[in-house]
């Protein structure tokens, strides 16, 4: 018996890498320490960047918890490949 079914865990590991990619690109999008996105530093006089920038650290928490799950899916379902 498999401790993850195929269906399932394809699914599980497919929607966390969207999870990852859709954080990461929050996570640079508010990011004002990125030297070649300057851009983001021009923006904090807006109001509405400044309600987006205010959750900055819970995109980089919601981005690693996605990431270590995504992870452990992977390796439990696929394996290391080395």
């Amino acid at each position: 018996m498999d401790i993850l079914e195929p269906a399932i865990a394809t699914r599980v590991i497919f929607s966390l890498g969207i999870t990852n990619l859709m954080t990461g690109v929050l996570v640079l999008l508010s990011c004002r320490c990125i030297p070649g996105l300057r851009i983001t530093g021009r923006l904090m006089k807006y109001r509405r960047y400044q309600r987006f920038y205010k959750y900055h650290c819970y995109y980089w928490w919601t981005f690693w918890a996605s990431v270590m799950v995504h992870a452990i899916f992977a390796i439990a379902f696929i394996g290391i490949p080395f």
